[in-house]
């Protein structure tokens, strides 16, 4: 597990701790998305209904990977 800090929407610092290959997941995505990892965080935070942020990432990654696998090639 990794624990690193994070700033969500720019003025609220927060740790997160998640395994390594979800970090290089979110990492994937941000560059992807070409925004960086705060900003994902953000939009993520902004969404969630879980109340735990490390879990709503999790669910988020996994989302994402479900619907790329899922897309027209």
């Amino acid at each position: 597990m990794l624990k690193k800090s994070v700033v969500i929407a720019g003025r609220h610092a927060t740790s997160i701790c998640l395994e390594e290959e979800f970090f290089a997941a979110l990492n994937e995505i941000a560059d992807a998305k070409k925004i960086s990892l705060n900003q994902l965080v953000t939009q993520i935070d902004s969404t969630r209904t879980n109340p735990n942020l490390c879990s709503a990432l999790r669910v988020y990654i996994l989302k994402y990977y479900q619907q790329k696998s899922a897309a027209p090639k």
